[in-house]
């Protein structure tokens, strides 16, 4: 069963938040009124075509950017920047070329003032969570696109953030390596239980990873509908060939592909 979150006892509270951005061509409205509760050790996943505001929304959880209007609270903590707290993934690997896998994933330690004992010991233990314990003397340029997500997936998994946001971080990758990584994914968050709110385009992925998917509406930017996903971790290959799943994936592909659906008020 999902947990359920309320506005007392969610990790990220989203209370009627807008974004105005106000250029020389004009005003645009990227998110319009959202709100949104997401409960401690949720796996979340945002869909919705290009321009609805999933990555504002992102952005506004992780400090990146502030609201125009409305708050956005953190374990009840109105969000003012960015923090250690909240652990950000791009498509883009942002690692460090001139760093091996394992100084990357230390990089935010040293910055936390843990000794180099400390910082040796955890960034061994989230190299072998992601499978990379025999590529940490590895530059970047050695390892192949999945390799290199899985060690920036291990970098925000080491600083210890309560939260992890994940903008369309398997994007980039071919195929068979994206289904692999949404695995090695949930076998992680699976041992860690951090909450985890995920943007992606892929309907399939969407599903297969969350617990509850949140679609969302053209902008200006509005939450459309929230579809529990109600299907037992791990979940595996013979789970995205079941009927339920089928049936899941239809309602969330209907949501995002059609356009008169309703706005979900919470």
């Amino acid at each position: 069963m999902n947990a359920v979150a309320t506005p007392a006892s969610a990790a990220i509270s989203v209370r009627n938040a807008s974004k105005v951005y106000v250029t020389e061509r004009g005003r645009t409205v990227s998110l319009d009124r959202v709100s949104l509760d997401i409960a401690r050790g949720e796996f979340i996943t945002l869909v919705g075509p290009s321009g609805c505001g999933k990555s504002t929304m992102l952005n506004l959880i992780g400090g990146l950017l502030m609201p125009s209007s409305g708050e956005v609270l953190v374990d009840g903590r109105a969000v003012t920047g960015p923090g250690p707290d909240r652990g950000v993934i791009f498509q883009q690997y942002a690692l460090f070329p001139w760093l091996t896998a394992q100084q990357n994933v230390e990089f935010g330690l040293r910055l936390q003032g843990l000794g180099k004992a400390e910082r040796h010991e955890r960034a061994r233990h989230y190299l072998r969570l992601v499978g990379l314990q025999d590529f940490g003397h590895a530059l970047p340029k050695e390892l192949s696109g999945g390799m290199k997500q899985r060690c920036a997936i291990a970098r925000a998994y080491a600083v210890n953030p309560s939260l992890l946001l994940m903008d369309e971080p398997f994007g980039a990758l071919d195929a068979l390596t994206r289904v692999q990584m949404q695995d090695d994914l949930l076998a992680t968050w699976e041992q860690e239980r951090k909450t985890v709110v995920f943007i992606t385009h892929d309907v399939d992925e969407a599903v297969y990873l969350a617990s509850r998917v949140v679609v969302m509406s053209p902008r200006p930017g509005r939450i459309s509908e929230i579809i529990d996903v109600p299907l037992p971790y791990p979940r595996n290959d013979e789970l995205r060939l079941s009927p339920e799943f089928a049936e899941i994936r239809a309602r969330v592909w209907r949501g995002v592909h059609h356009k008169s659906h309703p706005v979900h008020t919470p």
